[in-house]
Formats: structure tokens, sequence, C-alpha cells
């Protein structure tokens, strides 16, 4: 008999349907001891609000999130709002001793992720950060492989990711579908919603980051703001590429970018060393590439590995081997994971502490391309 756990989400959009729909799923898949009981949600526009609630079967709506954090039949806050309210909701909802899972990145900035990881250590509630990529099955098993020692010392690690839909000087910035272009609701642009992801994942494979040189671009200088009907001045970084040295003594080379026609949403990491190397790419987001120099010499190459046998991470608690998954289920792989560590008494990574570290390098590379310099993490 598994315990049910009452959801309270505050916000609607993308990622409250990625997350909502997990919650649906999770249960019809995994075991975790606890299922997810969509009690709640919570935005602005009541209308809105209510047509969502029908849709993915939420209980009721609030239209004032205070209340939804307040509620004594809520046991997890879910925050899926722009980047700029995370922090009071976090602060409010551990206060009131609900759980906590917070959309990426943790907060709009260092300072503010330390305040919310010490309240919810203080306040002693389950917490954690929706770095979805990190349970892509074959971004797992990269990681499996890596920590078996058969890569051998780590040289290069390389990712970007890659987008095109603000090229546009026409698209305005600000208000509910276009946050991300509005610095005092995101805090940066590419950089904490773009390449967040990449050093989440970074972070996870290869260990920390010890200091960052980056160069940012903002290349539509100023855009009309939704909200007050004026032209003003664009804040956010367009694009953002930056170099590193990592803590075990590899290199690291980020891009990101709004701005690489053709591109919707390229991400691809590459690690390379001593031994063997390894390649991902999300368009093809089951598939491991896979190099391994110890092969005999006239069969050495590039392998493909198809994650999707039962033997693979995940992989057991969907179809038969050879039919594949796609994104929406790293989000029901989250929650299981989320849900599973309630049932074992341990946390479920990346916590907010952890994510802080995310956070941190953030901030390095916004530093680092407004001095010209190098800076540490």
């Amino acid at each position: 008999m598994t315990k049910p756990l009452n959801i309270g989400l505050v916000g609607y959009g993308f990622m409250g349907r990625t997350h909502s729909n997990a919650y649906r799923t999770v249960n019809n898949f995994f075991t975790p001891g606890y299922h997810p009981v969509l009690k709640a949600v919570s935005a602005r526009d009541a209308v809105k609000c209510q047509a969502f609630a029908d849709q993915w079967g939420y209980e009721s709506i609030e239209t004032d999130w205070r209340k939804l954090v307040a509620r004594k039949d809520i046991d997890a806050i879910d925050i899926c709002t722009p980047n700029n309210l995370h922090k009071e909701i976090a602060l409010a909802a551990a206060a009131h001793g609900k759980m906590v899972l917070c959309e990426k990145p943790l907060s709009m900035n260092t300072a503010d992720g330390e305040e919310m990881a010490d309240a919810v250590e203080k306040a002693g509630v389950a917490n954690t950060v929706w770095y979805n990529y990190r349970r892509v099955p074959a971004v797992t098993l990269a990681k499996q492989i890596i920590d078996s020692g058969r890569m051998g010392k780590i040289f290069h690690y390389r990712a970007n990711f890659l987008q095109d839909w603000t090229i546009s000087a026409d698209l305005p910035q600000g208000g509910a579908a276009l946050w991300r272009l509005d610095a005092a609701a995101a805090g940066s642009g590419v950089t904490g919603d773009l390449l967040a992801h990449c050093i989440d994942t970074a972070l996870w494979l290869n260990g920390g980051i010890s200091n960052v040189t980056a160069m940012t671009e903002t290349f539509i200088k100023e855009r009309k703001h939704n909200l007050t009907g004026k032209v003003e001045k664009v804040e956010i970084d367009d694009a953002c590429s930056f170099l590193c040295r990592f803590e075990n003594g590899s290199l690291g080379l980020f891009e990101s970018t709004r701005y690489a026609r053709g591109h919707k949403a390229l991400y691809t990491l590459e690690i390379n060393g001593e031994h063997a190397s390894m390649k991902w790419d999300l368009h093809d987001l089951h598939r491991l590439q896979y190099f391994d120099h110890k092969d005999e010499g006239i069969v050495r190459g590039w392998r493909s590995i198809h994650v999707s046998d039962s033997d693979h991470p995940y992989m057991k608690h969907w179809w038969v081997p050879g039919l594949q998954i796609g994104y929406e289920h790293t989000f029901i792989h989250h929650v299981a994971d989320f849900l599973q560590s309630l049932t074992d008494g341990k946390p479920c990574a990346p916590t907010f502490r952890e994510a802080i570290e995310t956070q941190k390098v953030c901030d390095a590379v916004l530093a680092s391309a407004k001095s010209n310099q190098w800076a540490n993490v």
C-alpha cells in the first residue's frame, strides 16, 4: 500500500505540464512507496488556472500561492514559476513545513540559493531541484562508466546548448510567455536557462569546477516590454561561451546561444579520457556514443550504445529492449527518485545545497564576462 503525497503546484506553464505528467504517470511504472495526489495548482489567472486543473486532474486551485503553501492538506510545494519568485515561495513553503521541489536554476544568485538551502535544512524538509538531464538513461549510464574508472584520467569535457528562437528583433520581452528575456524575472539569459543544465550535468559527471573565463553577448540591445509597452534595454545574455578548469585537472569548453539558426534544442556533451571517450546528443537521447582505445585495433572505433535494455539505468521499468523513451520520462524518473528517497529517508539529488554549486559557476561565468578576467568559483 503506497502512501499519498499531496502536491501543490505553483505555475501552469511548460514546466507545470511536464511535472504534472510525471506525477500522473510515475506509479504506473514505478513502486516507490508513495503516490502523488494532485491536490491544488496556483496561478494568478483563475480561468486559465482552472482550465489547467481540469485538464491535468488537480482537485482545486488557488490564485495566491501564499494560500497554497499555508494549506494543511498540502505536503509538497512544486515551484514552476519565473526564477525571481523561487526564493520567496521556497522560504514560505519551508516555514510551513512543506517539502519543496524547485525548477532550475535554484535561484537568481548564490546568496539567494544559500538562504533557500539554509531554510529547507533548518525546517528539515525534503527538497530537490529539477535538473532533469541527469536522469536521461544514457547520461546516467555515462556516469556509471566514469565512476567505474573505465575512462581513466579525464582530459576534456565540452558541452553546448543551442537554440534559435530569439533571433527576431520584433520579439518582445517580459510577460507570462517571454519572461526568460527579462532580467528582472530571469536573472540571466542563456547562462541560467541553458548553461545551468550543462553545468549541473558536468559537475555530476566530472566533479567541481575551480575557475572560468567567459564572454557573453546581447545581440539585440532593446526590445519592447510586454508589461510596460515601452522599448527597454535588454539585460539578459543572448549567448555565452566559457572555458574552465575542473578540480580533477581536466579542461572544459561550454557554449550556449539562442541565435544558432536551425537549432531548436541542441544539447550535446563529450568527455575525453585516457582510455575512452563518450558523447551524447539530446536529439538522439536514447543513445550513448562510446570509443574504447582498448579494443583490438582492426575493429577499434566509435560504437553506438542503444540505451534501452533492462540492465541500463531506469529501463527495466519501461518497455521491452529496443524500444526507446523520451524527454518527458526524465521528469518521471525524477519523481520516482524523489518518492523513493522519502521511503528510504535519503536526500534526492540534486538537493538545494548541491544545486548551489551550479549557481556558483553561473555567477562566476557572468562575473568573468563582465570583468574580462578569469574568475574563481
